[in-house]
């Protein structure tokens, strides 16, 4: 009888940990992937790139593992050392998985999906085309599920109110091709509440 792989053992490993820090992760990670997914069909993408997608939504908040359980749950206004200590969740995430071959595919989504087209994103504040598209693409795809769904300090919009959001952050925010991707899958039916995410390692 074959033991458990090393890489389902690694991302078993990182998703528990997750969970703890934070239980909302692992159903941010599924509805995010399942939206993304849904926009990268729209744009052509398939096979191994699929499967790249679902590794990197399963991991891309694997960072806020350092990030204090009282701080990712406080119901008001993040100060600013809490500020800082949230937003370098990414660059966290890109540590954790740095050096592990199975986990490379993960690496642009962890580390680029709260950059924006504007420039006025973080970890790198890199704009426009110099963002790799897979963190364009989780951009959208995150934010959308940070607005729909319940948070300690807001509560969730309707499907429709965030689609006009996506829609009105196009070219700001977000890739303008990237979002209208996500509108088109969103009118299609396509962007629907997410099962939980069979991920390939």
């Amino acid at each position: 009888m074959r033991g458990t792989s090393p890489n389902v053992s690694r991302l078993s490993i990182f998703t528990a940990a997750m969970s703890v820090c934070d239980p909302s992760l692992e159903g941010h990670a599924s509805r995010v992937g399942a939206h993304a997914e849904a926009v990268a069909r729209r744009l052509g993408w398939t096979g191994e790139a699929l499967d790249d997608l679902r590794l990197g939504a399963a991991l891309h908040d694997v960072g806020k593992v350092n990030v204090r359980p009282g701080v990712l749950s406080k119901p008001g206004r993040l100060d600013e050392h809490e500020l800082a200590e949230v937003r370098a969740h990414p660059v966290e995430g890109a540590w954790l998985i740095a050096g592990i071959p199975s986990l490379a595919a993960a690496l642009p989504y962890v580390l680029f999906h709260h950059e924006r087209w504007d420039g006025g994103g973080y970890p790198t504040r890199r704009a426009g085309l110099e963002i790799p598209l897979e963190g364009r693409l989780l951009a959208v795809a995150d934010a959308f599920d940070a607005m729909t769904s319940a948070r300690p300090y807001c509560d969730a919009r309707a499907f429709d109110g965030a689609v006009a959001e996506v829609e009105r952050c196009s070219g700001t925010q977000f890739d303008p091709a990237v979002a209208a991707a996500f509108v088109e899958a969103y009118v299609a039916g396509e962007i629907v509440a997410a099962e939980p995410l069979s991920v390939a390692v």
